[in-house]
């Protein structure tokens, strides 16, 4: 799978598709819910559930109505959680999209590997640490490198059961996505 323009043309085309919108918007209602579901202890970290649906959405929907899902999931969930008693930052918002960009691009339109699904986690786990150290540091005043440090302990924690997770989602649910044509027969 390359990412030319026939990818791309395909990308732009699900922004027009109704029944990938509504798919989009159920990923974003899923990842309200999933907020709300407890996170899961593992070695000091957490388990969290909100990447399983957007990655799901950047397999179904790609990387354009990925990015535009993106932005209203991220908005969508902090006004409507009230942020965690967090600040609303635009920077999250883009980590959040760029994140989904991610997911599509190493898995839309394209046959989920197990080393596929891990390229995607581990992608996302670095640019979660990258940009999610970089914006507590403006946020707080917090030194990059001590934050990007911790975080990046507990996301190389998770990495290994994330990516199995989403990779048993993605083939579980591969069948009934085709069979409701959201997704292309793949080789």
């Amino acid at each position: 799978m390359t990412l030319d323009s026939t990818y791309w043309r395909a990308a732009a085309r699900e922004l027009r598709d109704v029944r990938k919108i509504t798919f989009a918007a159920l990923m974003i209602a899923l990842c309200v819910v999933l907020g709300y579901v407890p996170s899961a202890p593992l070695f000091g970290a957490r388990v969290t559930w909100g990447f399983l649906a957007r990655a799901l959405c950047g397999f179904v929907c790609g990387p354009l109505l990925g990015m535009a899902f993106g932005c209203a999931e991220d908005l969508l969930s902090f006004f409507l959680t009230g942020g965690g008693g967090y600040p609303f930052f635009p920077g999250y918002t883009l980590t959040t999209m760029l994140g989904v960009l991610i997911y599509a691009l190493c898995l839309y339109r394209a046959k989920v590997t197990p080393a596929r699904v891990f390229l995607a986690k581990l992608l996302t786990n670095i640019e979660n640490v990258t940009l999610g150290a970089l914006w507590m540091s403006i946020l707080s005043g917090k030194g990059w490198i001590a934050t990007a440090s911790a975080s990046a302990v507990k996301n190389l924690i998770l990495l290994p059961v994330q990516a199995v997770l989403l990779y048993i989602l993605l083939k579980a649910l591969q069948p009934a996505l085709r069979s409701l044509n959201l997704i292309p027969e793949l080789i």
